[in-house]
């Protein structure tokens, strides 16, 4: 919840600067800054919660520590690209490949009820998925809206 929290605070506060400051409405530029936002603030969870993000990655996988790490630095990454025009489609569609890519490892911190927050098997469970998959989603169709898709 805290993620939508901060997309949504961020954009909110960004268009109406812009209104004030520009005289007009910079959708574009605002959903960029708060997808930036967004992603700086889950990379931190990168670090603060790394043990329980690390059980979330499938003990099969080698390496498991190292991907939560650089996975959260190239979340900040992404997120600077974004402010960027000539960069924007790009990086979009990178980071909607990469958020079709983390599903999986989501799927199985909720299949095996861990909780990131305290590196525990004490999370919601499967009942996480009905708010995670929708977010998912979401912030796929974000990241289209505001950094892939053609304006008119």
């Amino acid at each position: 919840m805290e993620v939508l929290t901060v997309l949504l605070v961020v954009f909110i506060v960004a268009i109406g600067i812009s209104k004030i400051a520009k005289g007009s409405w910079n959708f574009t530029f605002s959903g960029n800054l708060a997808m930036c936002f967004m992603l700086c603030f889950t990379a931190i969870g990168h670090v603060i919660y790394a043990e329980g993000m690390t059980m979330m990655i499938p003990p099969f996988i080698p390496f498991r520590k190292e991907i939560v790490y650089i996975t959260g630095v190239m979340e900040v990454i992404f997120g600077i690209f974004l402010l960027f025009p000539k960069y924007r489609r790009v990086t979009g569609i990178v980071i909607i490949i990469f958020f079709v890519l983390i599903l999986p490892c989501n799927i199985y911190e909720a299949v095996n009820y861990i909780d990131l927050a305290t590196a525990s098997y004490n999370g919601a469970g499967p009942v996480y998925l009905w708010f995670r998959i929708p977010l998912q989603i979401f912030l796929i169709g974000w990241i289209y809206f505001f950094s892939i898709r053609k304006r008119v």
